[in-house]
């Protein structure tokens, strides 16, 4: 299936070229998958601790709620907010 001619010293650099390419990607095919395993199996464990921790419910239409069981502070009482700071950049014209 292969004929390559390892003692062939015209074709020698040209097979050790190829050797050479095919580790490189195979250690870069291996270094992708790696990566996705690890991320899948970071997700994975994200999603079974947030499936066993009995202590939070997901209930999307009950909005936001107050931790501390305060009182909600109306618009006009609220304190206002703060001004954008603009960079230092020089303005050109």
């Amino acid at each position: 299936m292969f004929d390559v001619d390892w003692s062939d010293p015209e074709t020698l650099w040209l097979n050790i070229t190829n050797a050479a390419l095919g580790i490189v990607t195979l250690a870069a095919l291996l270094s992708v998958l790696g990566a996705a395993a690890v991320e899948l199996c970071g997700r994975l464990k994200k999603h079974l601790a947030r499936a066993r921790d009995f202590r939070t419910l997901r209930v999307p239409d009950l909005g936001l709620t107050m931790a501390d069981g305060g009182e909600k502070i109306d618009e006009k009482d609220a304190p206002p907010p703060k001004p954008k700071v603009e960079g230092r950049r020089s303005k050109v014209e």
